[in-house]
């Protein structure tokens, strides 16, 4: 019989699952260095690996979407963990550079049912005033998880191999796939009174999230946010071992140590801020996205600028600091910008479009562009340049949120601060 889970059990499970989403996601950066040398792969073929993980999560991301909104969500999410960890567990038993390809694809296959289902399904139990700091609490996962993906992968690879990182990583998934099994999943639209009244979106209403012009403000920010992150999360042990001389273990050590510390606080910081400020501002979600973005821009050239180790290192946790503020928000705009019943999808189109135009090619272009200019150091400068085009587009969601919120209310000089 299935039992009824409250809002708190609901977060405190998909949050934990979302752990080692992430987690299995990041194993392959801590490990990338022997892997390259064991299949002989140029720069450009181990962001191509990181490609290939982006096609399995981004091309299969709209149809989760599609069922998120449709069929149960509790299977859907049971399916892709099973599906991600065995694709993990599966790396680990690679003989040729075309099998890891393929199953670093099936781990996106596995992870875009559960990144697309996941976050509607919290905002169906916390209402509007609640849900912003519980879509925070479950993306804490994202840096927690990062960060034990560089630790956990870095230290088992200096202890045995790079095959065990990935077999060690997958396994526990496997067990955790029926975590949610015995539980009865929320009905769409608890928090806002509409259990049972929320209708199945037709394909032309799904269709119609194209034609709301903050959705695109949104997510396109996200895009360049996305294509910034992606290439530094994937580079980041590499670029420490390569320029600045630390050893590939320790590398990972440090950037697991400060994704979990700075990653953390950041998101925490961020997310129960804007929440907070949002009471006062209607644009806040949207301020906090624009300004960290755009404050993370100076240590992010610092660390691809400097010689000094610890000049880079300093600049590099900053950075990661500042990105992580929007973790929360940014998930909350995306799902508030759309009806309740289109979520899953919304969550979905966002995912397809931050990757394919995104960190889908980010990894791939900076490791073209070092083996092109036999500089890592210099091709990591296109990173910042994304991050003033993210905080941009985010400034002009908030100004166009102000806007709209002053013609609902019909007061020029509501006493609300814009900027």
């Amino acid at each position: 019989m299935n039992r009824k889970l409250s809002p708190s059990q609901v977060l405190f499970i998909l949050t934990g699952l979302n752990l080692f989403n992430y987690l299995d996601r990041n194993i392959l950066a801590a490990v990338l260095d022997p892997v390259q040398v064991q299949f002989r792969l140029t720069d450009e073929q181990g962001g191509r690996l990181n490609t290939a993980f982006m096609l399995g999560y981004f091309v299969t991301a709209p149809l989760f979407g599609y069922l998120g909104d449709r069929a149960s969500r509790k299977w859907l999410i049971l399916a892709g963990i099973a599906v991600w960890s065995l694709g993990t567990v599966l790396t680990g038993f690679a003989t040729s550079f075309a099998q890891m390809m393929f199953f670093r694809a099936i781990v996106g296959f596995g992870e875009a049912s559960y990144a697309s289902i996941s976050p509607g399904l919290i905002s169906d139990v916390f209402g509007a005033e609640k849900r912003n700091n519980a879509l925070t609490i479950f993306y804490v996962a994202l840096p927690v998880g990062a960060a034990l993906g560089y630790v956990v992968g870095g230290q088992i690879e200096a202890h045995w191999s790079w095959r065990h990182a990935f077999v060690w990583a997958g396994l526990p998934g496997l067990l955790l796939a029926m975590s949610m099994a015995p539980f009865q999943e929320p009905p769409r639209g608890e928090a806002e009174s509409r259990a049972g009244h929320a209708q199945l979106p037709k394909l032309r209403d799904t269709l119609a999230i194209f034609r709301l012009p903050e959705y695109h403000l949104i997510v396109w920010g996200y895009v360049a946010y996305t294509f910034a992150m992606g290439a530094f999360a994937f580079w980041g042990p590499g670029y420490l071992h390569r320029v600045h001389g630390i050893t590939k273990s320790n590398a990972s050590l440090f950037l697991g140590a400060v994704v979990v510390v700075a990653g953390l606080v950041g998101t925490f910081a961020g997310g129960f801020a804007a929440a907070a400020w949002r009471k006062r501002n209607s644009a806040a979600y949207s301020l906090v996205l624009g300004y960290s973005t755009l404050a993370a821009v100076v240590p992010a050239l610092a660390t691809f600028l400097t010689t000094n180790v610890t000049v880079c290192m300093a600049s590099l946790a900053t950075t990661v600091f500042f990105l992580f503020l929007s973790t929360g928000p940014v998930n909350t705009l995306i799902l508030e910008s759309v009806p309740v019943n289109l979520r899953a999808s919304a969550m979905a189109i966002a995912i397809f479009m931050i990757h394919l135009f995104g960190d889908l090619w980010s990894s791939q272009v900076m490791g073209a562009l070092s083996d092109r200019w036999n500089n890592l150091q210099r091709a990591g400068l296109i990173l910042p340049g994304a991050l003033v085009i993210g905080g941009v587009l985010w400034l002009a969601l908030a100004l166009k949120t102000k806007r709209s919120a002053r013609h609902v209310a019909g007061a020029p000089n509501s006493g609300v601060t814009v900027l």
